[in-house]
């Protein structure tokens, strides 16, 4: 006889209650959240509130919060008020903090509060995944991605948002004051009395709007970048991939070690583009691996020669392509790639054969350059312009960056596969929304947790959760 699977009763009383760890498997990932915060030392971390205060209501230790919050990023619930219902209903969530219930305030004011230690906690880990052997490759991977501020598009401000704003205010100024002077001109009635009323008042309200923008305009100018933000103050609308498409939030580095995948090191910037970052992200990557030597692979986008000379200083071999910003090939000319350097006789060849000796140095934006050219180009068949070629001290540093690209041409889609995933996964796991947090510092902190969060699953997945837990109390 076919039946279903009869529901118990919610009524019944039960003489044994069952076990609150009975729920929870000896795999489960909130087991390795709690072995790894009881392993911390939280006041070498510099987490507030360790010592609690001699009168008021008891407070939560601070291992209670950092529990949930890792809780609440490994399983997308990053709100305080999420927070707060989820330490009341569910199951893992009352396992891990031994039922305790914290108001969403409490939990919202750790974060805010403890920013800098949350940061080290993230680097612990890492820290922890190079003493169980899993960053032995002295190889990463660089690149960053445009996370969105809780900061709306028509709160930030930069000069041209400005002008195109006030352009608008005008028009609709213009379009208002000829509605008002055709009605006029108008027999007067009670319809055409209430149109111009609702038009003056709309005059009234764009009259403020522009004096409000006056405002915008002069803090706008006032600032080093001529841009402000009035939700997040240090958000910045920085441009996509997109064409004509940008976002008004945070460029987020990271280093992903190519054997495992696993996020070496991060920063939070709000700077638009990528090519101050490289050596600065690969310095910071180096240091944790705690290597000799690295490898580094990042997209055209990294490529600075002063950024590449820094690596060079620092033993880190740098892999990327060069962005192609000449115009000479649409324009029916050579390009410098297809002249050759001479290192014996220190001049170029052109592809006609014609040489470009050495003429003279100088120096422009702090880099010493040396300039090669000749005058057999008027009666060239192919290029009829004087060509001069500029070469920088530091060229042959260049010259090798191409040479490894060509002898491994794989190295940018793996680059790809590798570090694009984990922002993909990042993002996913945030909801691919925004940050909840205001100002830098605090953006930063809420980002270690995402890393922290993505570290722990890919680890858990390499390992499994026993023997990371082992490894953790060893």
């Amino acid at each position: 006889m076919k039946r279903f699977v009869a529901e118990a009763d919610r009524g019944q009383s039960t003489l044994l209650p069952e076990c609150l760890d009975d729920f929870i498997d000896e795999s489960n990932p909130v087991r390795v959240i709690d072995v790894f915060v009881d392993a911390l030392d939280l006041a070498e971390l510099s987490f507030e509130g360790l010592e609690p205060a001699a009168t008021g209501r008891p407070s939560y230790h601070p291992s209670v919060l950092l529990k949930l919050y890792i809780y609440g990023y490994l399983n997308r619930v990053q709100s305080s008020r999420r927070l707060e219902r989820e330490a009341g209903r569910n199951v893992e969530a009352m396992w891990l903090l031994g039922r305790l219930t914290p108001d969403h305030k409490t939990i919202a004011d750790f974060r805010k509060d403890n920013g800098l230690a949350l940061r080290k906690v993230c680097a612990r880990f890492v820290e922890l995944c190079r003493e169980v052997g899993l960053l032995a490759t002295s190889s990463v991977a660089i690149d960053g991605s445009k996370f969105k501020a809780v900061n709306n598009r028509d709160k930030n401000f930069t000069r041209a948002k400005v002008e195109r704003r006030r352009a608008q205010l005008e028009e609709s100024v213009a379009r208002y004051l000829s509605q008002l002077d055709a009605a006029d001109r108008q027999e007067p009635t009670e319809a055409l009395a209430a149109k111009v009323t609702r038009l003056t008042e709309k005059l009234t309200k764009l009259k403020e709007e522009m004096g409000k923008l006056a405002v915008y305009e002069k803090q706008m100018l006032a600032s080093p970048d001529q841009q402000i933000s009035l939700t997040d103050p240090d958000s910045r609308s920085i441009a996509t991939s997109g064409r004509g498409s940008g976002v008004v939030g945070y460029n987020v580095q990271v280093a992903v070690d190519t054997g495992h995948h696993l996020i070496v090191t991060h920063e939070v910037t709000n700077s638009g583009s990528d090519r101050a970052q490289l050596a600065n992200m690969a310095k910071q990557a180096k240091a944790v691996v705690k290597t000799e030597t690295l490898e580094a692979v990042a997209d055209r986008g990294y490529f600075n020669s002063p950024e590449i000379l820094a690596c060079h200083e620092a033993g880190i071999t740098v892999t990327l392509p060069k962005p192609q910003t000449s115009g000479a090939k649409s324009e029916g000319r050579f390009g410098k790639q297809d002249f050759a350097y001479l290192p014996g006789e220190d001049a170029y060849r052109c592809p006609a054969g014609e040489r470009l000796p050495y003429r003279y140095t100088n120096e422009e934006d702090g880099k010493m350059l040396r300039r090669y050219w000749t005058t057999a180009c008027q009666n060239c068949s192919h290029d009829r312009s004087e060509r001069r070629i500029t070469r920088w001290e530091h060229q042959h540093l260049l010259e090798g960056v191409q040479q490894r690209l060509d002898a491994s041409p794989q190295a940018m889609r793996q680059r790809r596969e590798i570090v694009e995933h984990t922002f993909g996964t990042m993002k996913a796991r945030m909801g691919a929304t925004h940050f909840l947090t205001k100002t830098l510092p605090k953006v930063a902190a809420e980002m270690a947790l995402s890393v922290l969060a993505y570290n722990l699953t890919r680890v858990m997945n390499i390992v499994g959760s026993k023997q990371l837990m082992a490894a953790i109390v060893a």
